[in-house]
C-alpha cells in the first residue's frame, strides 16, 4: 500500500474517520456533540487541510482505511524547538477490518517524513496504551519534563 496526503475531496471521509476514532477512544458520543463535530469539521478541514493540517492516508479500493493527522504550529523559537515550528499528531486510526496490516506504521512514517520536509523541530503526541509500541517503533520517546502538563477548559 502507498501513503498519500488527503485533499479537500476527502473531507467527508475524514469526518467519518474522525468520528469513528473519537467513538472508539471515548465511547459513544453524546448526540449533540456528535452533530456539532459532524457539522463543524468540514469547514475546519476545508480551511486547514494542506496548510497547517496534513492528513496522511492509505486507501483500499478508493476507501480511506488508515489515517494520521499532523497539525503544524509555529511558536516563538526556543532551544526545545529551534525552528519554532512544531507538530502535533492526532487521529491515528485504522478501520477495524483493516488492522494488523502495518498501515498505522506506514502512515506514521510518512507523517514523520513530511514533518522533516516541513522543517518541524519536534512532533508531539499523546499515546494510548495500544498505540504506544507503534510510536516507540517509529522513533518517539517518552517526554520527560520539569513542567507539568495542564489544561484549561472553557465551560
Amino acid at each position: 500500500m502507498h501513503v498519500e496526503r488527503a485533499s479537500t475531496a476527502d473531507i467527508d471521509e475524514l469526518v467519518g474517520l474522525r468520528v469513528a476514532y473519537l467513538t472508539e477512544d471515548n465511547g459513544a458520543l453524546d448526540e449533540s456533540d456528535e452533530q456539532a463535530i459532524r457539522s463543524g469539521l468540514p469547514g475546519y478541514y476545508g480551511a486547514h487541510l494542506g496548510n497547517d493540517l496534513h492528513a496522511y492516508v492509505i486507501r483500499e479500493e478508493r476507501r480511506i482505511v488508515s489515517c494520521a493527522f499532523l497539525i503544524v504550529v509555529e511558536k516563538p523559537m526556543s532551544p526545545a524547538f529551534i525552528s519554532g515550528r512544531t507538530g502535533i499528531v492526532l487521529n491515528v486510526y485504522t478501520r477495524p477490518d483493516c488492522r494488523r496490516r502495518g498501515y498505522a506504521k506506514q502512515v506514521m512514517e510518512a507523517l514523520l517524513t513530511g514533518a522533516r520536509e516541513l522543517g518541524l523541530s519536534v512532533v508531539e503526541l499523546q499515546a494510548t496504551d495500544d498505540g504506544y509500541p507503534l510510536y516507540l517503533s517509529v522513533g518517539f520517546a517518552d517526554d520527560e519534563s520539569k513542567y507539568h502538563r495542564m489544561k484549561w477548559f472553557n465551560r
